[in-house]
């Protein structure tokens, strides 16, 4: 398979993965859809490791966009991110997105990890961290491994605990969003906050 420089975007899914980890292994891996490829949890003794890499670039690519713009400016791209970090993931995790005054991407941080169906999250350990990162807001997200993004009162309560807790930092909470494979909910555009 040849392509000219800039011309994967006019192959096809197979294709492209192809070019990744060799055809047999592309034929392997892929079922239909790539997002079964992408979700795989974690290499086991035959994963490829091109992928896994392919993987961790596609999520530092995402990263250094949003710490090069406000991401107030890239909904689509925070929603990627955050889908990218936490659809393979087996058990919930709690994670922060640090930002500045221009609500540019400071730091991202795995803040909590529970089990299957909740995790502690608690409040003074986020505080202290916004700190940390000289944050001036953040915004919250954790994932719903049973594959439904609905957030739960739970999540609401938790959330405006934070919310609470965070002001009197001056620290504003932007959002925060449920990501249950690779579909999410946002509490900012539900009107949650």
């Amino acid at each position: 398979m040849t392509t000219r420089a800039g011309g994967y975007e006019y192959l096809t899914d197979l294709a492209v993965l192809q070019a990744l980890v060799g055809v047999r292994e592309g034929r392997r891996l892929y079922r239909g859809s790539l997002l079964s490829v992408l979700q795989t949890p974690c290499p086991g003794p035959n994963a490829n490791v091109k992928l896994f890499a392919a993987q961790e670039l596609v999520k530092r690519a995402l990263r250094e966009d949003l710490s090069q713009r406000s991401v107030l400016n890239s909904p689509s791209v925070v929603r990627d991110l955050l889908c990218a970090m936490l659809a393979t993931k087996e058990h919930e995790v709690f994670v922060v997105l640090f930002l500045d005054a221009q609500h540019a991407l400071v730091a991202t941080e795995e803040m909590f990890r529970g089990t299957l169906t909740q995790t502690s999250v608690y409040p003074r350990e986020v505080v202290k961290a916004a700190l940390k990162h000289n944050s001036a807001a953040v915004i919250l997200a954790h994932n719903h491994p049973s594959g439904f993004a609905e957030p739960s009162r739970a999540d609401e309560y938790l959330t405006q605990t934070l919310k609470s807790a965070l002001s009197l930092v001056d620290v504003r909470v932007l959002d925060h969003i449920v990501v249950a494979g690779h579909k999410s909910v946002s509490f900012a555009e539900r009107g949650l906050l």
